[in-house]
């Protein structure tokens, strides 16, 4: 996948994971960015880095009729359609209904309505790509946030899912699973001492926003599912495959510590 001549969307542009990525697409040549976020003058700062071939876009992309309002953009139909917006609940048992709903709209319906937006005209057409922001909390949990761990874990099946019913079709799909990323996110997490921050820091290296862009360039150059910016997670990952119980274990005494 190269992202030359290519339209491209990404949602929760505004800022970092999100706004690396749109500029780095530009960087490489797309022939059109739709920055979408909704914060709506996050994402026009953003497009007017970019110039003419940016359009910004306000985007709720928990509610379908607004992602699919993305699939309409002014330079024409959607080659790569990035899913990358996503919230933190920060809580365990304690998480109320209002939290797990709002996870579940922002980090897995929005993956399931840019799909139904973008997937038909892409087989209609003979290709096309999903990029969606899963992170590592999906294969490898998120101690102290249990909606933020389970939604990014169905996230990532629906990639699954998406990936064996349309890659025959020439629709392929990817999945961003970062760990540590130097963003907004993080920062509060960190100044609240919170122990899913503690736990990221403690976990591997913190990545600018701009490592991680250059990590999914290379990863639709590859055309890999798992995009990994922290080549650490990939072997935990196969800790995990490898003897559950062992990394179970392993991990109730990793998030011990964090108290």
């Amino acid at each position: 996948m190269q992202v030359r001549d290519k339209v491209v969307v990404v949602t929760g542009a505004a800022g970092g994971i999100g706004r690396a990525m749109a500029l780095r697409f530009a960087a490489e040549g797309a022939t059109g960015v739709v920055v979408a976020d909704v914060d709506e003058a996050g994402a026009r700062a953003v497009a007017k880095e970019i110039g003419d071939r940016a359009a910004a876009v306000r985007a709720d992309v928990s509610r379908e009729e607004e992602v699919a309002a993305l699939a309409e953009t002014p330079f024409g139909p959607v080659d790569l359609f990035c899913s990358n917006a996503g919230v933190i609940g920060g809580h365990g048992l304690d998480a109320p209904a209002e939290e797990w709903d709002r996870l579940l709209g922002v980090n897995l319906m929005a993956h399931v309505y840019a799909a139904r937006a973008v997937v038909p005209s892409m087989v209609a057409r003979g290709g096309g790509y999903l990029l969606n922001t899963c992170s590592a909390a999906g294969l490898i949990s998120c101690p102290g946030d249990a909606p933020y761990a389970v939604t990014k874990a169905a996230a990532i099946s629906f990639a699954e899912w998406l990936s064996i019913h349309y890659a025959p079709q020439g629709v392929k799909v990817s999945v961003l699973c970062p760990q540590g990323v130097r963003t907004n996110m993080l920062a509060k997490g960190l100044a609240e001492d919170h122990v899913t921050a503690r736990a990221v820091g403690a976990s591997g290296a913190i990545l600018e926003p701009e490592a991680v862009a250059q990590a999914v360039v290379d990863g639709l150059d590859a055309e890999r599912f798992h995009i990994f910016p922290h080549p650490e997670v990939a072997e935990f990952t196969r800790r995990k495959a490898e003897d559950p119980d062992r990394w179970l274990a392993g991990m109730a005494r990793f998030v011990a510590g964090l108290s």
